[in-house]
């Protein structure tokens, strides 16, 4: 897997602001193995492999990491997948999409790190009578500190400090944000 995050050139080095408002000295771009059909198809295989043995209805991406990561896992599985979108700074869904009291539905997302857009599509969802029963991602870099859980095709751990330790930071080097998700 980290191979194929390589031959994409996903596996990006430098100075990044996370949506978290950490620093990181790695990132990981998803969309560029997202961008290729087949890779996105194997480096997603593990995790349609690991959601076969569940009771799956739907598969639910928020916007924009998780579109694509929902639909291919959808499409390997033979399931719906539709996605959630920002509006106004919070989480909706739109453009028709529904919810069945008592669907059983995965969230799907790129990379997680501390769950945070995830957990509010957890509680979207839930409030429209759906049953969340997991986190499908590429990509899981958290702690152990989320209360969902989590199907991955890699764990990574990679090291974030707070703007104020940042060590880049103190070495005068500026920093790229390259997620989607605008920090307050």
């Amino acid at each position: 897997m980290i191979d194929i995050l390589k031959q994409s050139q996903a596996l990006l080095e430098g100075h990044f602001l996370l949506t978290s408002g950490k620093h990181s000295n790695r990132y990981v771009q998803c969309a560029k193995v997202l961008r290729y059909p087949d890779k996105a198809e194997a480096i997603l295989k593990p995790v349609a492999e690991k959601l076969k043995e569940m009771d799956v209805d739907l598969l639910v991406g928020p916007a924009m990491g998780g579109i694509i990561v929902a639909y291919e896992l959808g499409r390997q599985l033979g399931k719906e997948a539709i996605f959630t979108e920002r509006v106004d700074g919070k989480m909706e869904l739109r453009r028709g999409f529904e919810i069945k009291p008592g669907q059983k539905i995965v969230i799907c997302e790129d990379v997680v790190t501390t769950a945070k857009s995830s957990l509010e599509v957890k509680a979207l969802l839930e409030s429209m009578g759906g049953e969340v029963i997991a986190l499908a991602s590429i990509i899981d870099r958290t702690t152990g500190n989320v209360d969902i859980d989590i199907i991955s095709s890699i764990k990574l751990e990679i090291e974030t400090f707070d703007p104020n330790d940042c060590p880049m930071c103190k070495q005068g080097i500026e920093y790229i944000k390259p997620g989607s998700r605008n920090i307050k």
